[in-house]
């Protein structure tokens, strides 16, 4: 069974962890990074090799890697800062 939990918003992109429970008991981890809405809505799906001996961690990697994807395309602009003229 899939389980989708703790989703996080970031600007356009929604990041959402996929845990799936393995036969061995271990768990695989993919994410999915959704934008846009209705017929313009895109879900990127990564799986990732690794298998994790907790779901906690699984998580924690999804996570990682999705946020990783969101901030390497669009790397966060440095702050302005007052004007001198």
């Amino acid at each position: 069974m899939d389980i989708i939990q703790h989703s996080i918003a970031v600007g356009k992109y929604l990041v959402s962890p996929l845990i799936k429970t393995q036969d061995d008991g271990h768990f695989a981890a993919s994410v999915s990074i959704r934008s846009g809405h209705g017929s313009g809505m895109t879900d990127r799906v990564m799986r990732f090799t690794p298998r994790f001996r907790s779901h906690s961690a699984a998580v924690r990697y999804a996570v990682e890697q999705g946020l990783g994807w969101v901030h390497e395309k669009h790397p966060a602009r440095p702050a302005s800062g007052p004007c001198t003229a």
